[in-house]
């Protein structure tokens, strides 16, 4: 029985196409997807389920901008007059993305931050964020999303303040904030 599964898991295989598909860890890799009605294969991830599973965990504003790409009306966010001190996180999957120490008013009507957390001396391949090219909004620019689940987050551009230079504009309904927990020690 075995052998004839396996035999009918490779003409499935054989006979579909190759696509990239999200997998463990931050790398994607190919898998075959089975086209036929009422097989799936086991590799794949259902676009249907995950989108659901978004929309279930997710505000529906949260959805638009996280999932769909879309962006917060300027000057609405919570996030933009906020100074505590703490750290932002991706709503979607709780990774942290920005400090409260890299945040600034830049004028533009979203939080901005100068750099992504995990950054050092311009070397973000500790942060956990992407950059991506975007022509959506009519003219070259980088878009920036969760590097742990593909959440948008918002754009970067090059007209930070120093040392870095950048201008990382975050929506605020893709960010949640936990504030600077100051641990004591026991005393003896």
């Amino acid at each position: 029985m075995a052998r004839l599964l396996a035999h009918y898991t490779s003409l499935a295989v054989r006979r579909t196409p190759a696509r990239l598909i999200p997998s463990a860890g931050h790398r994607q890799r190919l898998c075959p997807v089975c086209t036929n009605s009422g097989t799936s294969s086991l590799t794949r991830y259902d676009d249907a389920q995950v989108a659901t599973d978004w929309k279930k965990r997710l505000t529906p504003e949260q959805y638009v901008v996280t999932r769909e790409k879309g962006t917060e009306v300027p000057f609405s966010g919570i996030y933009l007059n906020h100074t505590e001190e703490g750290m932002y996180h991706c709503v979607c999957c709780d990774t942290p993305l920005f400090s409260s120490a890299a945040k600034y008013d830049s004028g533009t009507g979203w939080p901005s931050f100068c750099e992504a957390h995990g950054t050092w001396e311009h070397d973000e391949s500790h942060a956990n964020i992407l950059r991506r090219p975007d022509n959506s909004l009519g003219s070259e620019a980088t878009e920036v999303i969760c590097k742990q689940c593909d959440a948008h987050l918002g754009h970067v551009f090059d007209d930070g303040p120093d040392p870095t230079g950048q201008r990382f504009c975050i929506n605020s309904l893709a960010l949640n904030f936990r504030p600077k927990t100051n641990k004591r020690s026991c005393d003896m």
